[in-house]
Formats: structure tokens, C-alpha cells, sequence
């Protein structure tokens, strides 16, 4: 049946590398990995068949195994050694109740070098035997299906037979075969159905294509049994294997090797403790004549705590995903959820992730689903099921090399490899610097900072002096922005969005938005044309605007239009409400401008027209406004481009990333600028004027001194009784310091200092540290 399935539905085989399958959680499955090749991978397979067959409780009717990829056939056929002796284990059992057993045995895709070797066709090749075992009389019957999918001649890795023989098998055939596999029904009398797959040589073993097995059969995620390695430098080998299945996603439920008298298993069983089930089995005998009969039989009770370790751990698999919905609705908060509205039933149990797709559990047919994920979660994602294999891998490697380190005054190799490439791409030709941050809100509210520091310092509105200080208490900072923005939900970050269901009293009771916001023109397609829906702020004579509809999407984008209609109706929009707004009050100013280049995301997956954003810019360039192109949605390709600044046709001084940055794996952002935005708040030092300090260093009774930030330590010669915390030494200089002065001074001995605040200005720390010089100058 599972040849005619397979054929069947050969002709629908998917061509994308992440092969989607459904896999049915009512049978119990699970993939048998080894550590090495020549490890006894076949072995646990026909030794956990025969516990499963022969198990009254809880009873196991049937039992399919396949092995995808065989090489050395017929000669060396796993799954004919499974189909032969686990029949001739259960008729050496003493089970209770008499059994007939149906075991068949088929090979589906032979290279044409087995074939010409056969003294007939094997294409579709099937064996089939019928055995009895046990005792009493009432009959039962069970079945054991064993299955080779592609079968080559030369006993050689896949990869290397799949090319000598002339029969290439591409990752979507092998996939396609295990899905129909686990689709197939083997039924026997009642009770469970059991599978098996069994792969090829190591965890890490090529398969036909030259992709590593554990990457080709990760669309399944089933469950592993490790069958590890009992010889000398099989720990190394067995906890490489071990490791490179987690850092993939596997599951890994039983680990069992050979005990060949080197205690590989102890180590195993103490290194791997509270983590995985550690199984030992009896040396096999290397008699090759030996049939293994008594070796099986010494094998019977590891085979039987085999078993068990898997029923227990698919009876708790079931457990956990039974649950999730219920615990969900009372454990978990969700973002941007009414949670009234979320009935039970309706919550997504994901079970796991591979390329685009979720494995999603449904409760009522016990299945895994491929799902698509047609968010890409929330944005975030843009992996294929190879690149989520790497970035697992890099970030595992980012992660136990430096674990977390802070980063002010230091480098390390991926932040500093991140921005070159960084500034390489999204940020070529006019970014120079990169400021990390853990998310696309938090990246947002950095930009800003720069962005009002840069505009402060180009306006002369930070002199850093008094009168400044005061002045600027006075002043507001806001940005020019589009209605129908977002840019993120950190408090900082909704002010600078327009209102929206998403700043409503509700969501942000302290939202004012702190901005200017635009009626920005859109793009959308309708029968096949590019048309253009400006506002109805937006006052136009439809006789001279000029077009409104486009015929290909080149068009709208084209910079000729620069010189239109449109561009001159944009500039005079723009310029009255910037007029307006300037007007309306003098100490508000608008300090930063912040688009969404090109696609408002959030705001409903509008497209905004490209050259109403090119003349905004314009306008805010000849103004000395800094812009903002918030890409946390709109970078790294998400619009078919690596920056949608390279759709616009212009550049920003800042632009902020996320999302993709990551494939969503890890949460991290990126603020970059020019630098000219970075210089904005470059300083020798916070506060103390350097050649002051200079000065009272070369004084003949000043010893030492220190400064740094708000800090200004004055150490004074002394000697003796002079000098050290009890002395009193500089008395006479703090009380001139303190009556004559104003400044009050409490010294440590015979050190003084003075210690400022964050935001004292420049001039009145200078003026305080003129007054210690000139009472230090005039110290006898």
C-alpha cells in the first residue's frame, strides 16, 4: 500500500527545500540516529520491533520501519534484517497469548545497478512471511511492514553511490517518501501502531544530494533514539552526535550503545544525567557466523526499558500539547490581544518551526500541520530552513563564546563583523556609525535622541551655557511624521506616531503625540493600474496635478517625476504646514523627521507615494531637520531591495533596523548615522574646562589632580601631619572657598574637589574652578 501511496502522489512532490508534512502524534514515531556508521543502528531497530510486537501492555498491533537510504544492496538491507529476525525473536518469546504475525518486507527505488546484478526486476520487490508465536488459543495479528526507499549497489556513503550509480534522489524525493510513510496506515488487531525510521551512517552523514542527514529529515522533527558509541573515542563521537541533533531542533529521547568494557555508558549516563535515558547493550559478538539469537536474548531487558523510555516520553509529549491551550489562557499575556476574544480552541499550539512554515498540533486529529507563516511572525523572519540551520549555529557559537559581556569602551568580533556589514549594505555610501539596541521601539527612541541632539547643535540651541540652560527649559522638541505611522510601542516611540487605534487612552494614557502629522498620498493597484489617492487636506486642481494612474510600478518610482505637477503640489503642501506650524508657536520645533520609507506596515500595509517622501526629505534637508528612515519593517529585502531608500531615491542621517536583522532568533536592532550625527555628540570632556585643569596641575603646591566627567580632585602638597584624611591642612582655603566664594567645599584631608551634576552647564563649572585657582595661586 505505501508503494501505491507513494506513486501515487509522486507527481504532486513539492520543489521548495522545506518540504511540508503533516505528522500524525496518535502513532508513536521515532528516528534512529547513530553516533557513527557500525554503530548497531539495525540492531536497536529489530530489538526495539520485537519488545514492541511482544508487548501485552499496552498492546502493540503493528510496526512499520523504513530506511530512506540504503547503500550496499542487496547484500547489506536493514530492513530485510529487521523483517528476518524479529520474527525469529518472537517466536523464541514466551508470550502469553498466541500471535500471528504478517511481515513484509519491499524495496521501492533500486539503482539500475542492482537490478542488472538481480536475477529479476526489484522495482517494487516484495517478500512477505506469515509466523505464529506464543501460546493459548485465542489468535491475535499484528503486523510488521518494513520498507527501502532507494536502494544503490556500492556499499558508499549516499552522496558518492548516488552519483556513481547514475540514480540521483534530490532531498524533495526522500522527504516525499517519509511523508507518505507516515500517512500510511498499518493495521493490525487492535491496539498501537509504532514507526520506525532508521537513517544512514552518522548524524551528520550526507545523504543522496550531499545534505546532512540530520538537516534533510528536519521538517519531521521526530523524535531520536541515539544509538551512541561504545568504542574507543565514542564518547567524544556520541556527545558530538548528541549535540549537533539539539542545536537542530531534535528532541533526543533515548540514548543506547554497546558496552565494550571501556565504561562509555557510565560517563554517558553521569554526563547526560536528568537529561536524556542512557541504555546499555551487551558486546555483540564478532563471530560473523554468530545469528545473534543469544545476544538478543541479553539484549531483551534493554530493549524492553528501550520501549518503555519511548512510551513515556510520547505519553508526556501528548500530555504537554493537550494542555498548552488551557494553560495558555491562564498563564500567558499576550501583545496586542484581546483576550475575550480568543476562545480556547482558537489558541495555535506550535509545536516547532522549520524554514517558513510552523508545525502546528491539532488537538482533535492529534496531527502536527504544516502551517505557513504568512506574518513571517510579526516580520521577523525571512530564513530558509538552511539559513535557520545556520543561524542557530552561529548564534550557539556567539553565545558560548561570549555569553554576554557589556560593550561601552569594548569590541568584540560579531558586533564589530555585524556593523561592517551593516554599514557594507543597508548603510553604504552614507552611514558611519552603528549603535546596537534589543529592539525596532528601542531603536526608534535612540534615533530620536540623535536626531534632536543633531538638530539642537545645528541650530545653536545647546551652547552649553546659563542662559542656555534656562532657555531650554522652554523649548519642546517634536517631529514631523505621517498619519498612519507607527514606529514602535515604547512610550517614547508613540509620541512620535499620529493617533491611532494604537495610541488611544487605552493602549497609552499619557500619549499626547508630540509631532506634525501629514496626509501622505498613496499608491494602490486596481485593475491592473498604479493609482495614485491623494488627501482631502491635500487642496489640487485635478487639471494640473497630472497623473494619477500608472501602468507599471517602474513609473511611480521613476525619479522624472521630480519635475511634475505632482512634485511642486507636494513641496507647496508641505511647506504651508510647515509655515503653519512655525507660526503657531515659538518654542516648539520640529527636530526630526521619521517615515517608514515607502510602506507604512502597522498602519495598514499602505504604500506611500515615493516621490511625496522624496520632496518631504527634500524640504526637511534645506531646513537642517534631521531624517529618520525607520526600516525596522521595510529593511533587508523585505521590498525586494536590501534599503527602501534605494526605492526613494534618496538617503537619510539616520535609519533604524531590526526585524530580519536577526531572522527573529535573537532580539537585537540597530540604529545607524552619519557621521556627522555622531560628531554632534562627540566632547573631550562632560564638564571641567581642559586647559584649567591643565594650570592647577603645574601649580607649585598642587600635588595631583583628577578629572573626569563631573569630577575635580585637588591633591595639596603637604608633608607629614599635613597631609592624609585627618590633616587640616587646606582649612583655611575651604572657608575663604565657602565665605567669600559661595562655593561650599567639604575636603578629604588634604584633598579638594569638586563635584558637579550631569547637567551643570559648561561656563558654570568653569567659573567655580576659576575661584579654587585663584585662592590655590594665592595659597602661601
Amino acid at each position: 500500500m505505501f508503494g501505491r501511496l507513494f506513486l501515487h502522489h509522486a507527481r504532486r512532490r513539492l520543489h521548495s527545500s522545506g518540504t511540508a508534512s503533516s505528522v500524525p502524534l496518535s502513532t508513536p514515531t521515532f528516528a534512529i540516529f547513530g553516533a557513527n556508521t557500525g554503530v548497531g543502528k539495525t540492531l536497536v531497530s529489530a530489538g526495539l520491533a520485537a519488545a514492541l510486537l511482544c508487548s501485552p501492555s499496552p498492546s502493540v498491533s503493528s510496526v512499520s520501519y523504513l530506511k530512506p537510504l540504503q547503500t550496499g544492496y542487496p547484500v547489506d538491507s536493514d530492513a530485510r534484517f529487521v523483517f528476518s529476525r524479529a520474527p525469529a525473536l518472537l517466536r523464541a518469546s514466551a508470550s502469553p497469548r498466541a500471535t500471528r504475525l504478517v511481515a513484509s518486507c519491499r524495496t521501492l527505488f533500486p539503482s539500475p545497478a542492482v537490478e542488472t546484478k538481480a536475477a529479476e526486476p526489484l522495482h517494487e520487490s516484495q517478500e512477505k512471511v506469515v509466523v505464529t508465536y506464543g501460546a493459548g488459543a485465542a489468535e491475535q495479528t499484528k503486523v510488521l511492514a518494513c520498507c527501502t526507499a532507494y536502494a544503490w549497489r556500492e556499499p558508499v556513503s549516499p552522496h558518492l553511490a548516488a552519483e556513481r550509480e547514475g540514480m540521483a534522489v534530490g532531498d524533495d524525493q526522500v522527504k516525499e517518501c517519509v511523508a507518505q510513510w507516515l500517512l500510511e496506515e498499518n493495521v493490525g488487531e487492535g491496539g498501537a501502531v509504532w514507526k520506525v525510521l532508521e537513517t544512514a551512517g552518522g548524524v551528520a552523514s550526507p545523504g543522496a544530494s550531499g545534505t546532512l542527514q540530520c538537516d534533510l529529515y528536519r521538517p519531521f522533527r521526530l523524535p531520536a533514539i541515539l544509538v551512541g558509541d561504545g568504542r574507543l573515542g565514542g564518547i567524544s563521537s556520541t556527545l558530538s552526535a548528541y549535540e549537533t541533533l539539539l542545536l537542530r531542533g531534535y528532541d533526543v529521547s533515548a540514548v543506547i550503545l554497546e558496552d565494550r568494557e571501556l565504561s562509555n555508558d557510565k560517563f554517558l549516563l553521569s554526563y547526560l544525567r536528568n537529561r536524556v535515558h542512557v541504555l546499555t547493550l551487551p558486546q555483540v559478538p564478532e563471530d560473523p557466523s554468530d545469528d545473534l539469537t543469544d545476544w538478543f536474548s541479553e539484549s531483551s531487558s534493554a530493549f524492553n526499558s528501550l520501549k518503555d523510555a519511548l512510551q513515556s516520553f510520547h505519553s508526556r509529549r501528548i500530555e504537554r500539547l493537550n494542555s498548552m491551550q488551557r494553560k495558555s489562557k491562564d498563564l500567558l499575556w499576550w501583545p496586542f490581544t484581546q483576550h475575550n476574544l480568543v476562545p480556547q480552541d482558537s489558541v495555535t499550539v506550535i509545536d516547532s518551526r522549520c524554514g517558513e512554515n510552523f508545525s502546528v498540533y491539532k488537538i482533535k486529529d492529534k496531527m502536527l500541520v504544516p502551517q505557513f507563516d504568512a506574518c513571517a511572525s510579526w516580520w521577523t523572519q525571512g530564513p530558509d530552513s538552511n539559513l535557520q540551520i545556520e543561524l542557530a549555529r552561529d548564534m550557539g557559537y556567539a553565545a558560548a563564546r561570549y555569553g554576554h559581556v557589556m560593550f561601552p569602551e569594548n569590541v568584540h568580533e560579531p558586533a564589530l563583523r555585524s556593523a561592517e556589514v551593516l554599514l557594507g549594505g543597508v548603510g553604504k555610501g552614507w552611514a558611519s556609525r552603528v549603535y546596537y539596541s534589543d529592539n525596532g521601539s528601542t531603536a526608534i527612541e535612540i534615533a530620536l535622541k540623535m536626531a534632536f541632539r543633531k538638530f539642537c547643535l545645528d541650530h545653536g540651541i545647546m551652547s552649553g551655557s546659563e542662559n542656555s540652560t534656562r532657555n531650554e527649559r522652554n523649548i519642546q522638541l517634536k517631529v514631523l511624521a505621517l498619519n498612519g505611522s507607527y514606529h514602535g510601542d515604547t512610550l517614547g516611540a508613540m509620541e512620535a506616531q499620529a493617533p491611532s487605534a494604537y495610541t488611544s487612552f487605552l493602549q497609552q494614557p499619557w500619549y499626547s503625540g508630540r509631532g506634525l502629522f501629514l496626509d501622505p498620498p498613496t499608491v494602490y493597484t486596481k485593475s491592473e493600474v498604479y493609482n495614485i489617492s491623494l488627501p482631502q487636506s491635500m487642496q489640487h486642481d485635478p487639471q494640473t496635478y497630472g497623473d494619477t494612474c500608472f501602468s507599471s510600478q517602474a513609473e511611480v518610482f521613476c525619479k522624472t517625476r521630480d519635475k511634475t505637477f505632482a512634485a511642486d503640489l507636494y513641496s507647496s503642501y508641505i511647506k504651508q504646514k510647515l509655515s503653519e506650524f512655525s507660526l503657531s508657536s515659538s518654542s516648539e520645533h520640529l527636530a526630526a523627521l521619521i517615515i517608514e520609507p515607502v510602506i507604512q506596515g502597522a498602519g495598514g500595509m499602505l504604500m506611500i507615494d515615493p516621490l511625496f517622501q522624496r520632496v518631504l526629505v527634500s524640504e526637511c534637508r534645506s531646513r537642517k531637520i534631521p531624517v529618520i528612515f525607520d526600516e525596522v519593517f521595510t529593511g533587508f529585502w523585505r521590498l525586494g531591495v536590501e534599503s527602501a531608500s534605494e526605492l526613494l531615491g534618496c538617503l537619510p542621517d539616520i535609519a533604524c533596523y531590526a526585524k530580519l536583522m536577526t531572522g527573529g532568533i535573537v532580539p537585537l536592532a540597530a540604529t545607524l548615522a552619519t557621521e556627522e550625527v555622531f560628531e554632534s555628540f562627540e566632547g573631550d570632556s562632560k564638564l571641567w574646562d581642559g586647559t584649567l585643569v591643565k594650570q592647577l596641575s603645574s601649580l607649585p603646591n598642587v600635588k595631583r589632580v583628577v578629572s573626569l566627567g563631573t569630577i575635580c580632585a585637588i591633591e595639596l602638597k603637604a608633608e607629614g601631619s599635613d597631609a592624609g584624611y585627618a590633616s587640616l591642612y587646606a582649612s583655611s582655603l575651604v572657608q575663604q572657598l565657602r565665605k567669600e566664594d559661595d562655593i561650599y567645599i567639604r575636603p578629604l584631608g588634604n584633598v579638594i574637589y569638586l563635584m558637579c551634576g550631569p547637567c551643570t552647564p559648561e561656563d558654570s563649572c568653569t567659573r567655580q574652578l576659576l575661584k579654587v585657582h585663584r585662592r590655590l595661586c594665592e595659597l602661601n
